[in-house]
């Protein structure tokens, strides 16, 4: 989202918001002279507002809630992304007090945009309208390219943010970018909205566990776990969502279920009560075994966490974990692989032969050729299995 501030030192009012790689800013408007700081902090932190409800209509969609029924939520969000029709509106011309009273609307967007008016009305300051109402005009249109799954510009700011569902523009995008690099370019960072790039990492992290499988003699769930017994990894969450594929899951299903459920978590939800339980129960049981061996309790054992993921930022956590995963699975294959002949048949290694010695190649040469050869199968192994990611 933007955020809003006031720059002393030239009088003005700013909008800032995240890039991916760190924030840009802007000038909306210069302030009137003799504005005083507690008025135009008011403002700045009114126009935050707005933007902050009026993009979680981007990242909690009217399509991802479980019913479009009367009084549901799917109806309530869908109030709010309508409600964008009167924003402008309210700004020049918001609710004011009469007769005593306010009238307040119950849309939260509706509502912020009056807010804002009636601080622009306070100050009555025409200019200072005019450009408020231009640069809030301009956030409204990069939310609804956001949506459209165009993240140039200030829609870029969507790069920051968790969606509970995902564009198939964007995961399509993200899936070009892991077919060049798949262990993950910058690019899919800071052009990608991160839940349609962490579902393009899942189909992704699935083929390298397949094809890393087959070399390892383990089942492709349990990879990224190998994995961390050679370099300390994430593997939790890779592993979470490899099982869930396993079990039939989708790339979107296995991705978007553990990040609604951490946008449950971040909103003070219990998204699971009967798995709570039963991890209190696990961790019951494993403080009592630890009791009778006279250990001392290890309390991050436990693992009582509502989420596996970031309630702050899920969908970049999950990715960068998922990237993570992708990685392990080459450090396996570069355990584990050997060259193949012309049949496919994976050659044996001569006895004694060993790491880089095997082909005459130095470590780095080696390494170049054996993350090529994984690439290779990887690409090829993504692309059989394509049908399951859009």
């Amino acid at each position: 989202m933007t955020r809003y501030a006031v720059d002393r030192s030239r009088n003005a009012l700013i909008a800032s918001w995240n890039t991916g790689l760190g924030d840009t800013a802007a000038v909306v408007a210069d302030l009137p002279a003799g504005m005083s700081t507690h008025d135009a902090l008011a403002l700045a932190r009114a126009l935050t507002r707005l933007s902050e409800v009026c993009w979680r209509c981007y990242t909690h969609p009217a399509s991802a809630a479980g019913s479009q029924e009367p009084g549901s939520e799917g109806e309530r969000r869908q109030a709010e992304r309508d409600a964008f029709a009167v924003v402008l509106t309210a700004l020049t011309s918001p609710n004011l007090p009469s007769d005593g009273y306010l009238a307040r609307s119950f849309v939260r967007v509706e509502e912020a945009a009056h807010r804002v008016g009636r601080a622009l009305h306070a100050l009555g300051a025409a200019e200072l309208t005019t450009r408020v109402t231009i640069d809030v005009a301009a956030e409204l249109a990069a939310i609804e390219q956001a949506e459209l799954g165009n993240l140039a510009e200030r829609a870029r700011q969507a790069v920051a943010l968790t969606r509970e569902d995902a564009s198939p523009v964007q995961v399509a995008q993200a899936n070009n970018l892991l077919h060049d690099d798949p262990f993950g370019p910058e690019t899919l960072f800071t052009e990608i909205d991160p839940a349609a790039a962490a579902v393009a990492a899942a189909h992704w992290l699935d083929a390298a566990a397949t094809v890393t499988a087959e070399y390892a003699g383990l089942p492709a769930a349990q990879i990224v776990v190998e994995a961390d017994t050679i370099e300390a990894l994430p593997h939790e969450t890779p592993t979470l969502v490899l099982e869930l594929m396993a079990d039939g899951a989708s790339p979107r299903q296995a991705v978007m279920s553990l990040i609604r459920e951490a946008l449950r978590v971040a909103e003070g939800e219990i998204p699971d009560l009967a798995q709570l339980r039963q991890r209190i129960d696990a961790a019951e049981r494993l403080l009592a075994q630890w009791r009778e061996d006279q250990r001392e309790p290890r309390l991050d054992a436990l693992g009582l966490r509502l989420t596996p993921l970031d309630p702050a930022r899920p969908a970049l956590d999950l990715l960068e974990d998922l990237l993570s995963g992708i990685r392990g699975c080459w450090l396996l294959y570069a355990e584990y692989a050997t060259e193949r002949d012309e049949t496919g048949v994976p050659q044996e290694k001569a006895p004694g032969e060993e790491g880089p010695n095997e082909e005459g190649l130095d470590e780095e040469e080696w390494r170049e050729r054996r993350t090529a050869s994984f690439f290779a199968e990887v690409r090829q192994a993504a692309a059989a299995r394509r049908d399951r990611l859009l």
